[in-house]
């Protein structure tokens, strides 16, 4: 007789915990297998020490072959489940599909960049869900500042010198304290950077900063982003990001080439495409996080929407504290589902929470005690070392090594703006040349196709992997193009003129394609042509064809309706 198969769907925080549990408890009974795109678990939280260049980004990520080797990893993303044949199918990472029959599923998909119906942010603005993201924003607030000290004009420095993060949040606060500290870094002790001022600004539409939490870490928090420089307006959102900069909801225009969005997140768009009841984008289960009317299948994470019984008539948040705890919990209930011990309903207690503000500074709160500064960022660093699944020793070496040595600021070059667009429902991969859609397996977000075998992706998805983009030596975008980089209209983009690597021209205002794709009009020089500029006219050599529709895989242009209580 076969040994039953469990199939987990992601390997976040709650697909991990799932899997890790699943491991001891079923180990040798049933074989456990785990879907992901990538070969890692991402510890999230500290994400924006990476985009600040305190940790590498190796340090974040744990391997998951190497630390579940009971487990079965298989490398590819879920396009549809067929929940009748109980069967789940997916596109692996050089865009082969595959099946995957299940006895137990576990949905554990997580969540993406959510979006709001704000003109210009879906082509302007950069997320902060993955590793990707976070290098392509620490080249780039490294490319700002150099750029920056390179010209003698005080406006063009004082736009690029200026960086805007929306949410204020955990992340978005995070975000802004360590990069207030990353750019006073690189700009302190320079003398030919004298008199150049690194301006973060945090935005938000609620009334303080880290609204979810206590008013008194909210204080702290927003105490140490003052004193630091940090620009915090509360109240106030973005009304409209265009390549120049962003209109805030007050009327003022913000000359800008950074707009990162961290303004929260939605579930993965795969929970969606099962057709089961939802709550707000998320699958509804019951307190032993299984779905209601289909016994195999469990959901737990973001992609869950899980009773609170603690607070009766509401939903658990989305945080990484409750996916961890639901994953043990969904672990231990899929054994039992087998025989193997007793089902649990999941229950939590609130043991406190911290946030990270750079240096030796945090917020935090531990079993409902209030502590700032060193305390805090003791307990702080101390949690995280113990939730980490990994890599503690290296994690610890590297905060050392930043607290005795000067950070790196260089630019590796290796993530370009147009791989990590905001809209995207794979924010764990980045989008490569010659395939528009992302990785084989990227989904477009919030599109279905229950009953079809074709896999859910963005256009240009289902060109044979390996294949270069039309019509471009090598097979990269705009490669050996004099001038380097065609224009690209994000503010946070890549600067575009005398700038190598060839990255392809995007987004151009009113809806017209790149420049020199069929139909498209040719990018209009803008601010002087000045060196980096990113919308600069840039032409193909005369023995060079003109590009194809390949060239720029840009962002999908889609926008969110935001649901009640979105901010």
């Amino acid at each position: 007789m076969s040994r039953p198969r469990i199939v987990i769907v992601g390997a976040g925080f709650a697909g991990y915990r799932t899997a890790q549990t699943l491991s001891r408890l079923a180990r040798g009974r049933a074989e456990i297998v785990l879907l992901n795109p990538t070969d890692y678990f991402l510890y999230l939280p500290l994400l924006p020490q990476v985009a600040a260049g305190v940790l590498e980004p190796r340090r974040v990520t744990v391997s998951l072959s190497g630390t579940l080797p009971h487990v079965r990893l298989v490398l590819g993303e879920a396009d549809r489940i067929d929940l009748d044949g109980r069967q789940v199918h997916y596109t692996g990472p050089e865009g082969e599909g595959g099946t995957l029959s299940y006895d137990r599923l576990v949905l554990a998909a997580g969540s993406v960049n959510k979006l709001l119906p704000i003109p210009g942010v879906a082509e302007h603005a950069h997320g902060f869900r993955g590793l990707p993201e976070a290098l392509y924003l620490r080249d780039h607030v490294t490319r700002q500042v150099e750029l920056a000290a390179a010209t003698d004009d005080p406006g063009r420095c004082a736009a690029r010198c200026t960086f805007v993060v929306v949410g204020a949040g955990y992340t978005g606060t995070e975000v802004a304290a360590h990069g207030q500290l990353f750019t006073d870094s690189q700009v302190s002790g320079h003398p030919l950077r004298n008199g150049m001022r690194p301006r973060w600004m945090l935005l938000d539409i609620a009334d303080r900063v880290l609204p979810e939490l206590d008013e008194r870490l909210s204080a702290t928090a927003d105490k140490v982003l003052r004193e630091r420089g940090v620009d915090v307006r509360m109240g106030t959102s973005v009304k409209e990001a265009t390549p120049e900069g962003v209109l805030l909801t007050d009327g003022e225009f913000v000359e800008t080439n950074t707009l990162v969005w961290c303004v929260g997140v939605r579930p993965d768009p795969l929970a969606e495409s099962l057709g089961l009841p939802m709550e707000r984008g998320r699958l509804l289960v019951d307190p032993h996080l299984r779905v209601p009317g289909r016994p195999e299948v469990f959901a737990c994470g973001d992609a869950a929407a899980v009773p609170d019984l603690e607070k009766p008539g509401q939903y658990t948040p989305m945080t990484a504290q409750h996916a961890w705890r639901q994953g043990k919990v969904c672990g231990h209930n899929v054994a039992a589902s087998f025989g193997e011990g007793e089902r649990r309903a999941y229950r939590h207690k609130d043991m406190g929470f911290v946030v990270d503000l750079g240096g030796v500074k945090a917020a935090a709160n531990p079993l409902g005690v209030n502590l700032s500064g060193v305390a805090a960022g003791a307990v702080t660093r101390g949690y995280h070392l113990a939730a980490m699944p990994g890599n503690r020793v290296r994690v610890a070496a590297d905060w050392l090594l930043d607290a005795v040595l000067p950070r790196q600021a260089v630019q590796l070059g290796l993530v370009r703006s147009w791989s990590v667009p905001l809209d995207t429902a794979s924010p764990e991969l980045a989008r490569v040349p010659g395939r528009p859609g992302g990785g084989p397996g990227s989904r477009q977000p919030g599109s279905k196709q229950p009953g079809s075998e074709q896999p859910r992706s963005e256009a240009g998805k289902n060109q044979p992997a390996g294949e270069p983009a039309k019509n471009q030596p090598g097979g990269e975008p705009a490669k050996n193009r004099p001038g380097g980089e065609p224009a690209k209209n994000q503010p946070g983009g890549e600067p575009a003129k005398n700038r190598p690597g060839g990255e392809p021209a995007k987004n151009q205002p009113g809806g017209e394609p790149a420049k020199n794709q069929p139909g498209g009009e040719p990018a209009k020089k803008q601010r002087g042509g000045e060196s980096g500029e990113r919308r600069d006219s840039v032409s193909p050599p005369p023995d060079q064809p003109p590009p194809g529709p390949d060239v720029a895989p840009g962002p999908v242009k889609r926008i969110d309706h935001p649901a009640e209580g979105d901010s």
